[in-house]
């Protein structure tokens, strides 16, 4: 089994994250809002669809009575 050294590891880990690049603060702030949206959104529709398929099978468990 090879044995790695840890100073090593660290020099190549810091050299792996300095060709990242960051987001800036204004991307972020964008994107977390558009999330939220699109959240928003998908919660409205699933409430709606469940509102509306609650209802047709409420009418139609009631025609068996």
């Amino acid at each position: 089994m090879a044995r790695y050294n840890p100073i090593e590891f660290i020099n190549e880990v810091r050299h792996e994250v300095s060709k990242v690049t960051w987001p800036t603060n204004r991307e972020v702030w964008i994107t977390t809002v558009l999330v939220g949206i699109m959240v928003t959104v998908a919660s409205l529709f699933f409430l709606l669809a469940d509102q509306v398929i609650g209802f047709f099978v409420k009418a139609l468990l009631s025609l068996g009575k």
